[in-house]
């Protein structure tokens, strides 16, 4: 073992020695590039060694070193400095945008510097314009830099939001597709988690959700914004609004992977929980329960939960229902015989329809808890 780490040692040395010339050919190469950005007066020389900077970044076979060269280089402040409409061209801002893009690619620690030096300002200024190439490029930018969990703050607190919501419905598919994800990693700021986001996202995001894979790590970012929005009745009121957005949100329970299930569960769950007699039959028409019940035997912890809630909510014992009991105990055995066969299915739907009942028990106690409180604590203020 010893042996074979020294012969690792050796080869690697040999490596770092054959590269040697190499690397200080680039670092020398790097240094004159960042000296012309820093010192050049003309705007032209500016924009030709930002364009250099992202050429070599992107043909280095070893780019991760590049960017930090360049980043130690001092090429940064400038770069952003160009991005400030005052004293630069449009083209001069797209060219140092591109280069910022790839110095942000795969670093933290660039991506934190390059808002440190108030990159943000200039970007969110950038999102105001008519022009659809230089707003993609700063949309992707806010997308990237907003990955690094230091700047999420910053990026939340520079009045960006609106300007990314207005995005979802009015640009390109990858302007969309980047604007959903620079939200979604602002909401999943620590510091400040309580993104706030007009209902007017609504279409737009049950749009993309429709026309997405369920599973896929863009619906999960999708429906999570969608649970913020749910959190507010104009949000409620736009999610049943929308073209066939109850559906979408049953479809993404049915299909869709342990995080978008547990976010579109929630959403229902809010819509049914704000206005049971409002939202219940819509949820129901849409066929939720099979997928319900699927979740509360595969779903996360959470989800589980949610799920049985949910179920909870829906039931309806009275004559009149369309969805009584007996309606109940069938949706539950055919669920079962796919899960266990026919053989064990209604042991099954015995335990699954048991449970329910003990939830709904357990729910209905503790109402009937909090009302009492509720009452007590007002008799208590009357004294």
């Amino acid at each position: 073992m010893i042996k074979e780490e020294a012969l690792i040692e050796e080869k690697e040395e040999k490596c770092n020695l054959e590269d040697e010339p190499k690397n200080r050919k680039c670092k020398n190469v790097i240094e004159e590039i960042a000296e012309k950005l820093k010192n050049e007066v003309c705007e032209e020389g500016k924009i030709e060694a930002a364009k250099d900077i992202r050429k070599l970044v992107r043909k280095s076979s070893s780019s991760g070193k590049t960017r930090v060269r360049f980043a130690a280089a001092g090429v940064i402040p400038p770069l952003v400095d160009m991005l400030r409409g005052c004293s630069y061209s449009l083209l001069a801002r797209e060219a140092a945008l591109l280069a910022l893009l790839n110095l942000a690619s795969r670093n933290e620690r660039n991506k934190i510097r390059i808002v440190a030096s108030g990159a943000i300002p200039p970007l969110v200024e950038l999102l105001k314009f008519q022009n659809g190439n230089l707003k993609e490029l700063a949309t992707a930018a806010i997308l990237t830099l907003s990955a690094a969990a230091t700047n999420k703050p910053t990026i939340a607190a520079s009045g960006v939001v609106p300007l990314l919501v207005q995005i979802l419905s009015s640009g390109t598919v990858q302007g969309r597709v980047d604007s959903v994800t620079a939200l979604h990693n602002i909401s999943t700021s620590i510091e400040d988690p309580k993104l706030v986001l007009d209902a007017r996202a609504v279409f737009p995001l049950m749009n993309l959700l429709k026309d997405c894979k369920k599973y896929s790590k863009f619906a999960e970012k999708t429906t999570a914004l969608l649970e913020i929005l749910s959190n507010s009745e104009e949000g409620r009121d736009a999610i049943t609004n929308a073209d066939g957005g109850i559906l979408t949100l049953v479809e993404t329970v049915e299909d869709g992977s342990l995080i978008s299930t547990e976010h579109a569960v929630r959403v229902l769950l809010s819509l049914c929980q704000s206005s049971r007699d409002k939202y219940r039959e819509l949820i129901l028409k849409e066929g939720a329960i099979p997928g319900l019940l699927r979740l509360t035997a595969e779903g996360t912890p959470q989800a589980q939960d949610r799920a049985r809630t949910l179920l909870d909510l829906l039931r309806d014992t009275s004559p009149e229902s369309r969805f009584s009991s007996s309606t109940l105990e069938r949706i539950v055995y055919d669920f079962a015989a796919q899960v266990d066969g026919t053989d064990k299915a209604a042991e099954t739907a015995k335990r699954l329809l048991q449970d329910m009942v003990h939830r709904s028990m357990e729910l209905s106690m503790s109402s009937s808890q909090l009302r009492a409180s509720s009452c007590g604590s007002s008799k208590m203020q009357s004294l």
